[in-house]
């Protein structure tokens, strides 16, 4: 099985659309089961990569955020 590479994917909109395309393939009853099974490996690797980016703040927004609400005390 090929090894999955999510870090290509840096926003939560492009892991979405990806997994919408990995749907779509693993409905074609055309898809081997071979593929179909590294399309799950895909899909859990971009499911992970979607936690992270989910559970991780953004720094920039939240430092400047933090900041400017300290200075305005």
């Amino acid at each position: 099985m090929a090894k999955i590479d999510a870090a290509d994917y840096t926003s939560f909109q492009a892991i979405s659309d990806r997994l919408d395309e990995l749907v779509a393939e693993v409905k074609n009853k055309d898809t081997s089961l071979e593929r179909s099974l590294d399309i799950y490996d895909e899909a859990i690797a971009l499911g992970s990569k979607a936690i992270n980016l989910v559970d991780t703040p953004d720094p920039p927004s939240m430092a400047g955020s933090t900041n400017n609400a300290k200075s305005g005390e």
